[in-house]
This record gives structure tokens, C-alpha cells and sequence, in this order.
């Protein structure tokens, strides 16, 4: 964290472009402006090794303008990094800082391990004074910056894997038009390789990544074997209970997540109640938007890289168990698991596309949907289990 004193230096310096000046956050292209400059200072074109910095509360010539610093404010800026605009997600570190004896929001981002970031689909780079979208060159030089061994599992190549192991046009009519900005795609400068290296789904030496398999893979379980959904449904109360169904959900992720949202509709059941005044009231035993993020939680934080258990779905008759391989991850712990700012992304590049997709609405908030969720169906409070290499969440049915 920088100090004061290197704070000072910085804002006053208009020559450095590690720094970028706001008088307040008021204006309407200002979150915009933000958002582009975390982008920028995430990507390091300039290949500093340094963290960026966002002053806000200074004006253009480096002089404090004596905006208040609110927790509001400190807040809105630290969200920048969890609601999705931003991709994949950057190290940012935000706080009150003093400058000329004033009070002033700063937000310092480091340089991040896997270029290219995007905000709202675009990459965003400085060189020098200027700020702008990174050209096809760029974005290569970008790529090739990233550093393999602090990389993300699911941005690892997979060796003895190519383009043919991709199913390509899910690739192009899917993801790319849901991950890169629309007037970047219409420029139509970059080849595939290109695209597929700057989504993380390419490594620099061609390998496809094991996001890139999870997603697009022709036969993704060839290659990952655990990375499939199994879901069994009992008549009873314990896996001793007959099967009434069961199913191994495999194909890409995406597939997976879309037959586990059908699978999840069939088998809920749902009450007609007669309510006020003669009125029906219709409520399903478990609410589908809590049983969804469960399971998108469970393939999107999974551990793929060192097991290969499936993440399990077991129905019984009064609960719903969700079992995923792998356990808490990062700064993620049992006291802060569920909570804003509590979470961590063992795989970023899947977490990527999941919110780009729709799949995810806004980062860490997928536990919290699913309380309410139950909480507002009339369903017992959800429970969670951890373990050092897995972690199980339990609904349970409607009273």
C-alpha cells in the first residue's frame, strides 16, 4: 500500500501514467472512467510492475478538491471489482487516503497476472498519457505478459490438446459475442487464435486452457474427467433409499448447467394453497432460484484440478444435497463464506464467462440469493458444511 507521502508525489507528478485524477464521482461518465482506468493499470502495458492508482477527490492539476470521503463513496469504489463489468476480476485495494492535509478516496490496482482484462468487453490500456482501446498488437503483447506459474488452474494449457478438441463455432456464436464488445468484434481484425488467446482459452504457445475445454470442448471429460454433474434422486432419507432416477450430466459446463436447470424444474413439486379470500397460492417444496446458484456455485468455485469426484446433487425426501469437490478457496473461510467481500475465484476464467453469460448476476452474491430465496419460500435456513477439500450445502424441503 502506498503511503502519503508517495501519494503526494504521485498526484502532484503530471507526467506519470500510474496515476489518474477525478474531482468526484458526480459527473455522468464518471464510474466509466473508473472502470477503464482499473482496466488500464490492470493490464500494465507499460510493464511497470507497480500498482495503479485512482485518486478521487483530486482535480486535473493534482490539487485536492476537499470532496468529502464518505463510507459510501469507499464502498462504491471497492464494488467496481465484484459487479462483473470488469473481467477477469482485478486486485484492487480501496481506503481513505490524506493528501496536502485533505481527505481523498484512493484506489490502488495491481498489475494483474493474466492479461488481457476487459471492462464492459473492451480492453483498456495506457501508454504514456493516453488511455485508450488496445490495438490487435497489443492485445497480443498482452497476452504473451501473462505469468504461467501464477496463473489460475483453468488458465493452464492442457498438454496433447488443439483447436480440433474445441468445438469452435460455440466459441464464436456463444461466448465471444457474450465476452467482447460489440463495436470491438465489428472492427473483425483478430483471427480465431487471437480471440481464443486473449479470453484465456489459448495459452501463447497454442495449447487450448482448461477453461476452454470446460466450455467449449468437444469432449471435455476426456481431458477432466471429474468435470461432470452427477444427480441421483432417492425415495427415502439416506443413500440407502431406493433410486427413483439418476442421471451423469457430462458435455461442457454450459451444457451441464442448462439439463441441471431442466432436471431441477422436473422435480420440483409444487403445493396449491388456499389462501385470503378463496385465492390459490401456489408454492414449489424448494424454491429453483436457491437450488440454480447452488449448483452454479458448486461447478463454478469446483476443484478441477487435483480431484475427480463429480459434483454430486442428491435428492431425498425431505433435503436437497449439494456436494462440490473442493474446498473453500483463497480468503474465502467459514466465517466469511456468503458474504459481500468474502469470496475468491479459484477459477476466474470460468467465473468470467459465467457472468458474462447470465448465469451469474453479480459476483458473491449467489449464496445471498439463495437464502432469501428460501428464506421467502418458507424453507428451512440453508446449511453449509466444510471440509479441507469439499464443502456440502443442504436445503431443506418446505415445512
Amino acid at each position: 500500500m502506498l503511503s502519503d507521502n508517495e501519494l503526494a508525489a504521485l498526484a502532484a507528478d503530471m507526467e506519470s501514467d500510474r496515476v489518474e485524477r477525478k474531482a468526484s464521482l458526480a459527473a455522468g461518465d464518471a464510474r466509466d472512467r473508473l472502470g477503464q482506468a482499473i482496466c488500464a493499470f490492470a493490464n500494465d502495458m507499460a510493464n511497470h510492475r507497480l500498482p495503479g492508482v485512482f485518486l478521487v477527490g483530486v482535480d486535473d492539476k493534482g490539487r485536492p478538491t476537499g470532496l468529502q470521503v464518505t463510507d459510501r463513496l469507499l464502498l462504491e469504489l471497492s464494488g467496481m471489482r465484484s459487479e462483473g463489468n470488469i473481467l477477469p476480476v482485478p486486485a484492487l485495494s480501496v481506503r481513505k487516503g490524506r493528501f496536502e492535509g485533505v481527505d481523498i478516496a484512493v484506489a490502488e490496482v495491481e498489475p494483474a497476472l493474466d492479461p488481457p482484462v476487459r471492462y464492459k468487453g473492451v480492453v483498456w490500456i495506457r501508454v504514456g498519457p493516453r488511455r485508450g482501446v488496445a490495438t490487435r498488437d497489443e492485445e497480443r503483447l498482452l497476452t504473451e505478459k501473462r505469468r504461467h506459474g501464477a496463473l489460475a488452474f483453468d488458465q493452464h494449457g492442457v498438454p496433447g490438446a488443439g483447436l480440433a478438441d474445441l468445438e469452435l463455432d460455440v466459441f464464436r456464436r456463444q461466448i465471444l459475442p457474450a465476452t467482447v464488445a460489440s463495436e470491438v468484434l465489428a472492427a473483425n481484425e483478430r483471427t480465431t487464435e487471437e480471440q481464443l488467446s486473449a479470453g484465456h482459452f489459448l495459452t501463447p504457445d497454442g495449447l487450448p486452457t482448461v477453461s476452454a475445454l470446460l466450455l467449449c470442448g468437444v469432449d471435455p471429460q476426456y481431458w477432466i474427467p471429474g468435470a461432470y454433474v452427477q444427480f441421483v434422486r432417492f425415495d427415502g432419507l439416506d443413500v440407502t433409499a431406493p433410486m427413483k432416477n439418476d442421471h451423469a450430466l457430462k458435455g461442457s459446463v454450459l451444457d451441464q448447467l442448462r439439463r441441471m436447470d431442466e432436471l431441477l424444474r422436473v422435480n420440483i413439486q409444487t403445493a396449491v394453497e388456499v389462501g385470503d379470500h378463496a385465492t390459490e397460492v401456489r408454492r414449489p417444496d424448494y424454491p429453483l432460484v436457491a437450488l440454480q446458484q447452488l449448483v452454479r456455485n458448486a461447478l463454478l468455485h469446483r476443484n478441477y484440478e487435483s480431484s475427480n469426484a463429480p459434483v454430486q446433487v442428491y435428492w431425498f425426501s425431505d433435503r436437497v444435497e449439494i456436494h462440490n469437490p473442493g474446498g473453500l478457496f483463497g480468503r474465502a473461510t467459514p466465517e466469511t463464506f456468503g458474504k459481500v467481500g468474502g469470496n475468491d475465484y479459484r477459477n476466474p476464467t470460468l467465473a468470467s464467462v459465467f457472468k458474462s453469460l447470465g448465469f451469474v448476476q453479480t459476483f458473491g452474491m449467489g449464496i445471498p440469493m439463495a437464502r432469501k430465496a428460501c428464506a421467502d419460500n418458507g424453507n428451512p435456513e440453508l446449511q453449509f458444511e466444510f471440509q479441507q477439500s469439499t464443502f456440502m450445502a443442504v436445503v431443506r424441503r418446505r415445512p
